[in-house]
Order: structure tokens, then C-alpha cells, then sequence
């Protein structure tokens, strides 16, 4: 058995194997952050092939908070039909569905990358400070009522999800959206109880994060996804990160997805193979608690080494799985892994002659209807 390919469990909830779909904007709600028939497509095509976990798209707990008006959004009841259908559907092709709840924060009004345009007319970002990003339209400091408001929507998106069927849900704090605003000093110029020292910077991402634990069931996985450095001087950095970890373990939080970057335009990032890794390894050794690893791990024996080697406990892919949605059984093959891939009885024929495997049955099941 090999280290990508084994079982891992966290609270009530057992992966197959230690491979996620990373969080991929699309861009693609036509009214009101609901999900669409493109994100059922998109996800469980990525389920089918057998990752342990499959994460949506950032989901916006708040209007305002969605970058764009195509973002997914989990702010109301309304949202509550779709995404039972694709948590359901998930589920159903054997991958743990997850959500991603966020609040885009100084980065939000934007149309989608592949339309030109600034901010649309008319749509308020809010920050913890008026410090814009880059070119980026300055937002409103936000007021305590603000703060406080914020905070709730998180704990009501997270009952949400956990409605939904929802078995991990993870909290936005990383590439320059609301929560990483109030983490670096970079865009936290307050002095009150929000900002200034490293308590009062990382006070909301606390106390979101402790509500968020006490108002989902205890046997649900409660994650929180951060960049471990800005990659500019005077920002926040990875021995931060590690702090920060160990507070978040201390409060209920079960695993850290780390990233980096997104939060300044003048950041340097040394763009490479597993270029995050590193981060990933600090944390996990520093704050003793799982960790997620993510970034240009593209390579099936490279993701093999990464958690062999002790640095991180799952691996994520994103723009991998763009490339390749079967990403997952062509990786079994290159490790000799077969007997772990869990193939589903429609696309057998397609994998015969590969050595032994797994034809999971469950998955040929019904699908829940549309």
C-alpha cells in the first residue's frame, strides 16, 4: 500500500486515499451565487475517478463576500436545494464532499479573469482597513457591527452546509480574502481589538473559527486553509502560520490547508515543484496538527514522497485536475498501486489490462436526480 493511496480518518469521517480536488472558482452562477448544473458536471466528473475528498468552490457567506456575481454562494436557505444535491451526488461516487466557506473581503466586485472590467458599479468591498490591493478599488474599514455580522454569517453558512450533507467544511483565510486581510499587517492597519499585535490580527479567524467548531455536529471535519507566508517583507509569515496553528488546534480544528501568497502585488514567490511544501512541513511540525499540501504537485511520485516523507497528511490538486479529471487512476498506475483504485463498473472496460483492481459496485448505483 502506498502512502497516497491508504486510508486516512479525521473525527467521523474516513477518506479512501489521501488525494483532494482543490477548491477552482468557475465562475459560473447565473443568479445569486446558486450552484448550477455546471458545478455538478464539474465536480462529480472529478469524483468519479476516485480522490478521497472533492472541495466546491469558495462559497460566499455573504452576498458582498463573493469576488464575483458568477461565485458560488451559501448565505441563505435558498442555496440550501443545490447544494444538498451536490453533496449528495459526491458522496455517491465515493469522495468525501467538502465546502469551502469564505468572504472575498478588499478582493470582492470583480468581474470573472476572463472578462475585462474593474469592479462592478454599485458593489461595496469591505476590509479590515481602506487599503486597496494593487489597483483594486478601496474598501470600506469595516465597523465592529461589521466584524460581528461576519462572523455570524460564517457559523450560519457552516449549519448550512452541514444541512446540506457536507462531511468537511473548511474556512477561506488564505490569498488575499477577508480573513487573510485581517491576519497580515500588511492590510490590518487597525488599532483596536481587531488589529495591531498577532492577537488582535488573528482575533476573527479565533473566534470564527471556535463558533463555527461549537455549531457543527462533533464527527464533522472542521478545516481552515491559509497562506503560510504574504512573500513580502514586513508581511505575514510562516512562523506566524505555526502560532496560529496551534491556537486553531486548540479550538477544535482538525486539519490546516496550506497555501500561500495572494495577498499583496509585490509579493516574490519562488515558483517551483512543491514550492509550498515547505510550509506545509513547518506547520505540521510546529503546530502538531494535520495539515493539507498544495501547489505545483503535479507528479504522482512526488505527491508519493511528499507524505511519505512526513510533511503533510493529504495533497491537493486544482489545475491538475483540469488537465487530467482521472488524474487519481492514471497516478495508481504509475505507483503500482492498482489494487487501490476504485473504478467505477461504467468505465471497468476502460482499465482492464492495468493489473488488479477495486470495480466499485456502490458507485454504479443510482444517482441521486437532478
Amino acid at each position: 500500500m502506498t502512502h497516497l493511496f491508504s486510508p486516512w480518518t479525521l473525527r467521523g469521517v474516513t477518506f479512501r486515499n489521501r488525494i483532494g480536488v482543490s477548491p477552482m472558482c468557475q465562475y459560473c452562477c447565473a443568479e445569486d451565487g446558486l450552484p448550477t448544473q455546471w458545478h455538478l458536471a464539474h465536480l462529480v466528473s472529478r469524483a468519479v475517478a476516485g480522490p478521497g475528498m472533492v472541495m466546491t468552490e469558495a462559497a460566499a457567506v455573504t452576498p458582498e463576500g463573493r469576488i464575483s456575481p458568477g461565485d458560488l454562494g451559501i448565505w441563505s436557505d435558498a442555496h440550501l436545494e443545490g447544494h444538498t444535491k451536490l453533496a449528495a451526488a459526491i458522496a455517491a461516487a465515493g469522495s468525501v464532499p467538502a465546502i469551502q466557506l469564505a468572504h472575498s473581503g478588499r478582493k470582492g466586485s470583480r468581474l470573472p479573469a476572463w472578462d475585462s472590467g474593474a469592479a462592478v458599479p454599485g458593489w461595496e468591498a469591505l476590509g479590515p482597513s481602506a487599503v486597496p490591493f494593487g489597483n483594486y478599488a478601496t474598501p470600506r474599514a469595516m465597523t465592529e457591527a461589521d466584524i460581528l455580522a461576519t462572523r455570524d454569517a460564517f457559523v450560519a453558512a457552516a449549519r448550512r452546509a452541514v444541512s446540506a450533507g457536507y462531511r468537511l467544511i473548511e474556512i477561506h483565510a488564505a490569498h488575499g480574502y477577508l480573513l487573510h486581510n485581517f491576519l497580515s499587517p500588511l492590510s490590518n492597519r487597525r488599532n483596536d481589538g481587531w488589529g495591531g499585535d498577532f492577537e488582535g490580527r488573528t482575533r476573527l479567524l479565533r473566534d470564527i473559527a471556535a463558533a463555527t467548531r461549537a455549531a457543527i455536529p462533533e464527527e464533522v471535519v472542521l478545516g481552515v486553509r491559509i497562506s503560510h507566508t504574504d512573500w513580502v517583507e514586513g508581511g505575514w509569515s510562516t512562523e506566524e502560520s505555526v502560532e496560529l496553528s496551534r491556537h486553531l488546534k486548540a479550538l477544535g480544528v482538525d486539519v490546516v490547508d496550506v497555501s500561500s501568497g495572494g495577498l499583496d502585488a509585490g509579493q516574490q514567490i519562488p515558483l517551483g515543484p512543491g514550492y509550498q511544501v515547505p510550509g506545509a512541513d513547518a506547520v505540521r511540525r510546529g503546530a502538531g496538527i494535520p495539515v493539507m499540501a498544495v501547489g505545483l504537485l503535479t507528479e504522482a511520485a512526488q505527491a508519493e514522497a511528499v507524505l511519505a516523507e512526513g510533511k503533510a497528511d493529504m495533497i491537493l490538486l486544482a489545475r491538475a485536475f483540469l488537465r487530467d479529471p482521472y488524474w487519481v487512476l492514471n497516478a495508481a498506475v504509475a505507483l503500482g498501486a492498482t489494487e487501490a483504485l476504485s473504478v467505477p463498473p461504467q468505465y471497468e472496460r476502460g482499465w482492464g489490462g492495468m493489473g488488479p483492481m477495486r470495480i466499485n459496485r456502490a458507485v454504479g448505483a443510482p444517482m441521486p436526480p437532478l
